[in-house]
């Protein structure tokens, strides 16, 4: 039975140890996010991945940084990531879709914003990009009724994109 509670306490401080090293990895790439250092702060997200691989703010983090540095690719598979460990849907998926609709990949931009939007019909950000991945793809009259929809639900930038989009 001793032996039991020395590999159980060795084992505990082991696995409290990894987690407070990945938290402190995350910290760091915090602190590098805030200054808007995006690539350091995405190594250090990574670090903290590593030792914690179900680490998901790390996961979002790094994504935020990919985003930012247009790395749209490293962004959707850390999207994908965040979703098998049940994150936000909803955000995610239209985080994805934006991803996705920058690479001009736009089936797969469509099939997320139509997932958010089987779950929140009234989500005024999904609305628009799936305007504008319509507007990608030709569908202009598709694309602006994606636009009038988010502006009947109160969107005010979707006020702006059908006056520059000549929607009629």
């Amino acid at each position: 039975m001793k032996t039991f509670i020395t590999i159980f306490t060795v084992l505990s401080i082991s696995i409290a140890g990894f987690s407070q090293d990945a938290e402190a990895f995350f910290k760091r790439g915090e602190s590098k996010y805030s200054i808007g250092n995006y690539e350091e702060a995405a190594t250090a997200y990574s670090d903290a991945i590593k030792l914690d691989p179900d680490f998901l703010n790390a996961y979002l983090r790094r994504a935020f940084c990919y985003s930012a540095a247009k790395n749209y690719e490293g962004a959707i598979s850390d999207y994908n990531k965040i979703i098998e460990l049940g994150h936000n849907l909803q955000w995610t998926l239209n985080s994805r879709g934006s991803s996705y609709l920058k690479l001009e990949k736009y089936e797969l931009a469509l099939k997320d914003y139509n997932r958010v939007l089987s779950i929140a019909p009234k989500d005024t950000e999904a609305l628009n990009n799936r305007g504008w991945t319509y507007q990608g793809m030709g569908k202009h009259d598709l694309a602006c009724a994606d636009w009038k929809k988010s502006k009947k639900y109160g969107n005010s930038e979707a006020k702006l994109i059908l006056k520059n989009t000549n929607c009629k």
